[in-house]
This record gives structure tokens, C-alpha cells and sequence, in this order.
């Protein structure tokens, strides 16, 4: 993020409200002083409730929602700690800024896809994720190699259910349009419209700690891109 020194005009002011005429500092300027940092503070929190989220402690906002920042470090932290019980070695996982900015992406994104889905009156029922959550099972092998899979996939095992409902409205949405007369090749860019549509409904904004949000695409971006890199990892 831009800190509020860098921005054109700002040394001008600093040098206008600051400037000693003398060696030594008066009372008068010394409170010239006082009245300057303060007003700067001003203008930094302003800075950032312009740049980042409206709400304290939120990651990032879908509408009136907040995504706190404790709920994207929960699955982060519990990420990390699956992947110590299991063996890594073989697997490109995600670290870093790239992993903060995926699990703020996989919150946000669950949520544009159940708002979607209330808009065009499809449920997803808690029957219909447990049915799914034992087929993944099954798929992985079973409940001990589900960790694994877990881990790999970059998946908190407390937010399975939450993957599960996202998939499940992803996929009943995507029947929907097909049932619609849209083809199979265009389903998934079709999918995309409404969800980028539904979050410029809605109004989407991302803390800049994790990235920058591009409503074009209904994605977080990497604010820099040096930092968005997937590596192998044993950690």
C-alpha cells in the first residue's frame, strides 16, 4: 500500500508545516509541531479506510459481511499445522502471501457463490454436503488418507463443509445454465460473469494486506507480484 509519504504533494506540505527558522525550536513552532503529526495521523487512518476494508478487523467485506481477519488466519494456521503431520515432500504447496491471499480467496468466493445461489433460488442442503463429504471420502481413499488429500488440496479440515456447500452451488448454477441453453464450453465463462456480477452488486473490498481486489475478475491479486509464487515444500 502507498504510504501517505510517498504521495505527490506530501513533502511540500511536510516542509510548509515543519521548517525551523532558526537553530533552535520555539514553543510556537514545537506546537506547530503537535498540530501537524496529529493532523497526519488523520490522514494516514484516513489512507486507510480508503484503500483497505470499512470494517475493524476485517479482511475483506462482501456487501454488509465481514471476513475477519481471525477467520482467514484460523484456516491458515490450521493449514499449517496438518501439514506437519503429514509427509509434504512431493507436494507444491502454497506459503506466504500466496497461502493469506488463497484462503481470503476461497472465504470470499464461498460467500459470492451462496449469495448467487439465493438469488437464482437454489439451496444447497445440509443432507446433500453430508452425501458429498462421504463420497470425497470414499474418492481419497478414506478417512486416514483424507488429511493428505486435505493438505494438498490446501483445504482447513474445518472448512471442508464450507468447500463442499461452495462446489455444490458451483455445480447447480452451472446445471442451471445449461438447462438455459448455454453450452458446455461456455458454462465456466458464464459462471464467471455472474459471480463477477454478483460481486459488483454486492460491493467487494480486500484488506491490502492480502492483495489488491480486480472486480473485473472477481479475484485478489497479489499486490506484488514477486510474492504470489508457489513452491515445493517440506516445511
Amino acid at each position: 500500500m502507498e504510504s501517505v509519504a510517498e504521495r505527490p504533494g506530501f513533502s511540500g506540505y511536510f516542509s510548509s508545516g515543519l521548517g525551523h527558522r532558526g537553530p533552535y525550536p520555539t514553543k510556537r513552532s514545537t506546537e506547530s509541531e503537535l498540530i501537524v503529526k496529529k493532523f497526519l495521523a488523520i490522514i494516514a487512518a484516513t489512507a486507510l479506510l480508503l484503500t483497505g476494508c470499512s470494517q475493524v478487523g476485517a479482511a475483506a467485506t462482501v456487501g454488509d459481511t465481514k471476513i475477519t481477519q481471525a477467520t482467514v488466519q484460523g484456516s491458515i494456521d490450521s493449514i499449517l499445522a496438518e501439514r506437519a503431520k503429514v509427509d509434504t515432500t512431493q507436494m507444491q504447496l502454497e506459503t506466504g502471501e500466496s497461502l493469506n491471499r488463497s484462503q481470503l480467496r476461497f472465504h470470499l468466493l464461498s460467500k459470492l457463490l451462496r449469495a448467487l445461489g439465493e438469488e437464482l433460488k437454489i439451496e444447497v442442503t445440509k443432507a446433500e454436503i453430508d452425501t458429498r463429504r462421504a463420497s470425497i471420502i470414499e474418492q481419497v481413499g478414506g478417512t486416514t488418507s483424507l488429511p493428505n488429500a486435505l493438505v494438498s488440496a490446501g483445504i482447513a479440515p474445518a472448512d471442508l463443509d464450507v468447500y463442499i456447500e461452495a462446489i455444490s452451488f458451483s455445480d447447480k448454477i452451472s446445471q442451471a445454465l445449461i438447462a438455459a441453453g448455454v453450452t458446455q464450453d461456455q458454462v465456466g465463462p458464464e459462471l464467471q460473469k455472474l459471480v463477477v456480477a454478483k460481486s459488483k452488486e454486492l460491493g467487494v473490498t480486500v484488506n491490502p494486506r492480502y492483495g489488491k481486489w480486480n472486480a473485473e475478475t472477481a479475484d485478489i491479486q497479489a499486490a506484488d507480484s514477486a510474492s504470489s509464487a508457489v513452491t515445493p515444500s517440506g516445511n
